[in-house]
């Protein structure tokens, strides 16, 4: 089959520097700027948030940074997409297991295009029109935006976007990376200066980094803080098996995984750096609002997280002095954030299809046309898209206990061992092998369950049944079992189409 794959999956990174912006880019995303300062409030208590990100830190260490690891050497070593890479490592009989994890990922896509459109959108609409300067201007703009067929024209124009990236492969891929990440580096170090210096920002600010002890003791929080690293980092969504693939051999597995992880996590804290400093220093100095109706606004502001992105950061940049063309550079680095993602997102189905022996050009188009189809229904209902954020997010668990086991299977030490032959690389020790072989599948399963019970019996306890409902437990069951259910019955022939 080698001889019939296309030309493009013999490419290379040509720098370790262009490696690196790339891998960032899977990192760097909306779930950054637009995830992750909204669960930071949704999970910080009346004295702060700062629990919240105790908990987000070890996820780094004792979840991402391993995973990412873990998806380096394996797609360095077996240089294929993500179903060939787990056929090669484990076996054919685990076809199945490698098709879930690029599903996954697939499907987080399918609704993430949508949100990189609403990105656009208010980038051109923050360029071309004034702020809105009231909640009922804000909300007329989003309401006007989203009862029109703009979603639908900004989610395909996302998707051929981001489908022009990684058009030639690798190189293409390398090229966009090596501008959209230190331009949006910027765009966020500018915006975080501008809103430390507003009057009242410091204690937004403060409220983020305030530990409220009591809450460690919430496995609620531990589930969010997993699942948020998850999206943050990319880690255990099969997006480094993909790019791993591409990597030279002297690339170093280790070193990468730290700053990638690290890079990812700063970028994040310095967006809700941004965001707690402006929402308290608008909303707490200038309007008079009580911090709880401040915390409030932040933690309920809209389904999907819209709400605090796209209707209140509109109106407090209105209120500052210089603030349109904060608004514009806000909304240019959430579109370049998304894109970044996005390009890995579609590049990881992308290669699944021409590891079958498919042309790109071909297999890019069939992508195209899925992820748009099956993106419909979230540009068109919010609820939808919720659902499919809240069954996907958390099946993300499972992605990365996937990858632990594939790791597991062919053997730890093995793996760690050939990572430590790459020279100028970091050691790797065995505290690598206790994590991926006890941490991973103990807090997946530990989380999951937790998950399960508090689903059925607290979160949704009349309609935990109900695979209708978009926050039940049915929802996700029967989402989750029937697609494994599909890979599992059609595993050989999936098996067969990679290996030939």
């Amino acid at each position: 089959m080698a001889n019939s794959l296309d030309k493009s999956v013999n490419q290379r990174f040509s720098s370790r520097w262009g490696l690196l912006l790339s891998a960032l880019g899977i990192a760097v995303g909306t779930g950054n700027i637009w995830r992750f300062p909204r669960i930071a409030a949704q999970m910080g208590g009346e004295d702060g948030a700062g629990a919240f990100l105790v908990a987000w830190l070890i996820f780094l260490f004792l979840w991402s940074i391993p995973l990412i690891i873990a998806e380096y050497a394996l797609g360095r070593k077996h240089r294929s997409g993500v179903v060939g890479i787990f056929i090669k490592s484990i076996g054919k009989k685990f076809a199945w297991m490698g098709t879930f994890v690029a599903f996954v990922a697939t499907a987080i896509t399918f609704f993430y295009t949508v949100i990189v459109g609403w990105c656009i959108f208010y980038f051109i609409q923050t360029l071309t029109h004034p702020l809105p300067m009231t909640t009922e201007a804000a909300m007329e703009t989003w309401n006007n935006y989203q009862n029109s067929a703009w979603p639908f024209l900004f989610h395909i124009l996302a998707i051929g976007f981001g489908a022009l990236a990684i058009w030639k492969g690798v190189k293409s891929i390398e090229l966009i990376n090596k501008i959209l990440i230190p331009t949006l580096l910027l765009i966020v170090i500018l915006s975080v200066i501008r809103a430390l210096t507003l009057p009242g920002a410091w204690d937004g600010v403060a409220y983020l980094f305030r530990p409220q002890w009591s809450q460690l003791s919430d496995p609620k929080l531990w589930l969010s803080a997993l699942t948020q690293n998850a999206w943050d980092t990319g880690a255990g969504w099969g997006l480094f098996l993909t790019y791993a693939a591409y990597m030279k051999s002297e690339h170093g597995t280790v070193k990468n995984a730290f700053i990638t992880g690290i890079g990812n996590n700063t970028v994040s804290l310095l967006a809700a750096i941004m965001i707690f400093g402006t929402v308290f220093a608008v909303l707490r100095t200038e309007m008079g609002m009580a911090d709880p109706e401040v915390l409030e606004i932040m933690k309920t502001s809209g389904p999907a997280s819209t709400g605090l992105t796209f209707i209140w950061m509109p109106q407090l940049f209105a209120k500052m002095f210089f603030g349109s063309p904060l608004a514009v550079l806000f909304f240019l680095g959430l579109t370049f954030a998304g894109f970044s993602s996005l390009i890995a997102q579609l590049e990881l189905p992308t290669r699944v299809l021409v590891d079958t022996g498919m042309k790109r050009s071909k297999a890019i188009g069939i992508i195209i046309a899925v992820v748009y189809l099956l993106g419909i229904p979230s540009a068109r209902n919010l609820n939808i898209l919720s659902n499919q954020d809240y069954v996907w997010g958390i099946a993300l668990m499972i992605s990365g206990a996937f990858v632990a086991f594939a790791v597991i299977k062919q053997g730890i030490s093995k793996i760690r061992k050939e990572i430590s032959l790459t020279e100028n690389d970091w050691a790797l020790g065995s505290w690598w092998d206790i994590i991926i072989r006890l941490f991973i599948p103990f807090a997946a399963i530990i989380l999951l369950v937790w998950w399960l019970f508090q689903s059925a019996t607290v979160f949704a306890p009349d309609q935990w049944y109900n695979p209708f409902n978009p926050f039940s437990v049915m929802t996700c069951l029967a989402q989750w079992i029937v697609m494994s259910g599909i890979f599992i019955l059609y595993n050989r022939r999936i098996a067969n189409s990679m290996i030939g």
